[in-house]
């Protein structure tokens, strides 16, 4: 049995997998964001913790006691700050924060070769502008800072005492040589930081540690293996056999994701693609993101007083899509790909004395799906060819919503089995890789498709026009905000 524990932003999940990697066991437990200020996003690491263990423990004890190795996944970028005694200092920025902004413009001026370095713009989600802004903000919390840690870092560091990261997770940080995979004494120089603050690097499917014995007794484990692990996104695509160039997903989750892998390091910064490794050895991928995807589903649901989101999705098929002119642009908090704007918000727009609640359901569906017409359009002006793609996620339960997708992508969207169970899934495969020794090929197999999405050409045709409008609004929003 292999163990894959992925810390998301609004959950924490662990799974089990057998040996022939099949899911025979899993565990959530949910977490929540603290919003104390505008654009502010921040979590107690405490409660990641927490939540590992409330997680862990609904998973059968015969399961736990026959894992063999554990992979961590986490959401990225976010800033845990410790002391020398390995306190945490103040809580963790998230990835979704955006108090940073001057920080960014900042650094970019003082590194003029920071993208070429990185492989990235410097944005306020990334982790170093975070620690600028503590620098500038809170010097007390700064001058005791004596390590940086990635949030499922955390979690490594309370599981078997070491301060290690792995090449997808710290690409995010805009400290690493992407391309060289290692930590930039440039990078983190301008932030005033050194190389002695920074975890040591593994690739994913490196070992990095072993589960301390008073964890592993709380657990009902050996002292097993913990690897490097991933970012949560370059996990999922390994959780469903993205690791050859020119293979795709979508995550619809709280964020959404288009990702690419690639077998060259091929930044795109101008339009806000990120670029980074992959969490297998040699390789990278590109990656469209915007800030809120299925998200804005449960954000919608309140105003519109469904009882869920599955309610308003509902609601949107009754009403058909694009029947009426009415638009929804995404940007609840604010938008990465393309724009790089963590100002701009999100807003429904061209409303008539026709809107009902069932034709504004529907603008969120095909608003979300244009976020990533949007966010595509930016991948192909980077030179990725991307023929069909996989969805995992929370999202990708609705099949109606997943043909919007399809039509406004125009590209075939495959269901895959297990795809709900996202980056656990792909950080329990590292734990395989680690201990087995086999080749991602054998063990990082796409799963069964268990449905898809064909681009519907009347819908296409219909949605057109509404796209337009879409990409029409970003400036008028953009200014107002």
């Amino acid at each position: 049995m292999y163990m894959g524990i992925d810390l998301g932003t609004s959950g924490v999940k662990a799974v089990v997998l057998s040996a022939n990697g099949n899911v025979v066991g899993q565990g959530q437990a949910t977490l929540e964001i603290s919003r104390p200020n505008p654009l502010w996003s921040e979590q107690d690491p405490a409660d990641w913790w927490r939540a590992t263990n409330q997680a862990i423990a609904l998973i059968a004890p015969e399961l736990r006691r026959e894992v063999r190795a554990i992979g961590l996944a986490g959401q990225m970028h976010g800033a845990v700050l410790l002391d020398e005694g390995d306190k945490v200092l103040r809580p963790a920025i998230l990835w979704n924060d955006g108090r940073s902004h001057e920080e960014c413009s900042v650094l970019e001026k003082e590194v003029p070769q920071s993208r070429e370095i990185t492989g990235n713009l410097m944005m306020p989600g990334f982790t170093a502008p975070k620690v600028a802004w503590v620098r500038n903000h809170e010097p007390e919390v700064f001058n005791k800072i004596a390590t940086v840690l990635l949030p499922k870092d955390f979690l490594r560091l309370c599981m078997t005492g070491d301060k290690a990261s792995d090449m997808s997770d710290s690409a995010g940080t805009q400290w690493l040589d992407v391309a060289r995979r290692s930590w930039s004494s440039t990078m983190l120089e301008a932030t005033g930081l050194t190389q002695r603050q920074m975890p040591q690097l593994y690739e994913g499917c490196d070992i990095a540690g072993v589960l301390e014995a008073s964890v592993a007794a709380d657990w009902g484990m050996a002292r097993v293996p913990v690897v490097g692990g991933a970012g949560d996104n370059a996990a999922g695509a390994i959780g469903v056999g993205v690791i050859a160039d020119g293979d795709a997903m979508l995550s619809l989750g709280t964020s959404g994701v288009i990702f690419a892998a690639t077998c060259e390091f091929s930044p795109n910064p101008g339009r806000a693609v990120h670029a980074f490794c992959h969490c297998l050895p040699e390789m990278w991928h590109q990656m469209t993101v915007h800030l809120s995807a299925a998200s804005c589903l449960d954000w919608a649901a309140r105003q519109l007083n469904y009882a869920n989101a599955h309610e308003l999705i509902e609601s949107a098929m009754l009403a058909g899509c694009a029947s009426g002119p009415e638009i929804f642009v995404p940007y609840l908090s604010g938008e990465r790909t393309p724009h790089n704007d963590p100002h701009v918000r999100a807003a429904w727009m061209l409303l008539n004395n026709e809107t009902s609640p069932g034709r504004l359901a529907s603008a969120v569906l095909e608003g979300i799906a244009f976020a990533h017409a949007d966010g595509l359009n930016a991948l192909r002006q980077a030179g990725t060819h991307i023929d069909r793609v996989s969805v995992i996620g929370g999202g990708s339960r609705s099949r109606y919503w997943g043909k919007i997708i399809a039509s406004a992508l125009d590209l075939p969207i495959d269901y895959l089995e297990g795809g709900e169970v996202g980056p656990a899934l792909g950080a329990a495969r590292l734990a395989i890789l680690g201990v087995t020794k086999q080749s991602p090929s054998e063990v990082c197999v796409r799963p069964p498709v268990i449905a898809s999405a064909e681009p519907d050409p009347a819908m296409t045709e219909l949605l057109a026009p509404k796209f337009a409008n879409y990409l029409a609004a970003y400036p008028g929003l953009a200014a107002l905000s």
